[in-house]
């Protein structure tokens, strides 16, 4: 076991902290990880379960954190590292372990940290245990020993935030190709997140061009998230409040999470629900709610439970049959794939919704869609 080196390169933090408090030479490494057993060893072997900063969003590892450029990843970061380093809920929902945070805001300044980090905060209290810095070297010149060293000042720490990653990636090896080169700059921060057992969040962008799966909208090669533990990919139309969090990953479920970002908090809060519902039109989203309660049902018996017109929710179920999202049961009853009843629901099982003068409401929104 081997002393930390007194000439540790050492992060720019933003604030009145003691850079001396931050990098302790006097602390030493872990002790080396074994990293090879007999199969018998192995499934003798207890774990406990893996460490998370936000429970099945983001775990220890490396989280590579991917989004186009305004869409709100630095917002992200910010909230939960705010989330984290209180002991809060995370998305307004998701409760967390309280711990500290290395916030590595490397496209920031001071005062604009100040003035994020007040939106954020609201009435709470500025936690103690969340670090921000401005400045630290590329992970290659001595970036991954200054986070080793705040680590080893913070035993307990629950994460680390790199944003963005380009900024620490560092330069490429001579003769590495792109992909090696992307997988290694990964490696390097994952290192130190697993030699830790530390959620380490590299916030990094998509390419222009978008697709069906959403890996392949990550910026630069396979190597980024091959290297990676977890990729999150964060979408958003512009000038809209509601987002998707794509998520996929080793000790992950792969996972979407519908989102909605309030601009005057700097906050993004989880919405109810599955997240294709709220990439839907709102007629087809009323339908999905009301048949994962009521499942069997006819389009007479959920028109009248949500209050739309007959003759709407009938041509809308049609549709959203032929398009897979609802599957049809005979009897001209319709309930959403994987949802069964024990048996037909026959009555209303919610109260009509109706407009001020009576009429049926959003009777004509299915033409939107």
């Amino acid at each position: 076991m081997s002393a930390v080196p007194a000439d540790r390169p050492s992060l720019r933090v933003a604030g009145p902290d003691d850079v001396a408090e931050v990098l302790s030479p006097e602390q030493e490494r872990p002790a080396r990880i074994r990293t090879s057993w007999s199969a018998a060893d192995i499934m003798a072997m207890e774990f406990a379960p893996p460490k998370w900063a936000v429970p099945g969003v983001l775990s220890e590892g490396v989280n590579l954190l991917c989004g186009p450029p305004k869409v709100g990843k630095s917002w992200m970061s910010l909230g939960l590292g705010v989330d984290v380093a209180l002991g809060g809920k995370a998305f307004g929902s998701i409760p967390v372990e309280r711990g500290p945070v290395l916030y590595l805001a490397l496209e920031d300044t001071a005062r604009r940290l100040q003035n994020r980090l007040g939106k954020v905060l609201g009435s709470r209290k500025a936690p103690a245990g969340l670090t921000l810095a401005t400045e630290c070297p590329p992970l290659p010149q001595g970036g991954d020993q200054a986070i080793a060293a705040w680590l080893d000042r913070n035993p307990t720490a629950r994460m680390v935030i790199i944003d963005v990653f380009a900024k620490l990636r560092g330069n490429s090896a001579p003769g590495d190709s792109a992909y090696d080169a992307d997988y290694k700059a990964v490696s390097r921060a994952k290192k130190v997140a697993d030699d830790y057992g530390v959620a380490f969040v590299l916030v990094h962008h998509v390419r222009k061009a978008g697709s069906d799966d959403f890996l392949t909208e990550v910026s630069g090669t396979n190597g980024l998230a091959g290297a990676a533990d977890a990729t999150l990919v964060l979408k958003r139309a512009r000038n809209q409040g509601d987002g998707v969090l794509h998520i996929t990953g080793r000790d992950v479920d792969e996972n979407e999470y519908a989102l909605a970002f309030d601009p005057a908090l700097g906050a993004w809060q989880m919405l109810d629900g599955p997240a294709e519902d709220h990439k839907l039109s709102e007629t087809r989203s009323v339908i999905l709610r009301f048949l994962r309660t009521a499942p069997g049902s006819t389009p007479k018996v959920i028109a009248t439970g949500v209050g739309l017109a007959y003759d709407n929710v009938k041509q809308t179920c049609s549709r959203m049959l032929a398009d897979g999202q609802l599957a049809a049961e005979p009897g001209g009853r319709y309930r959403v794939p994987g949802v069964t009843a024990a048996t037909p629901v026959t009555g209303v099982t919610q109260p009509v919704l109706t407009c001020e003068n009576g009429s049926d409401s959003a009777s004509d929104s299915e033409g939107d869609d």
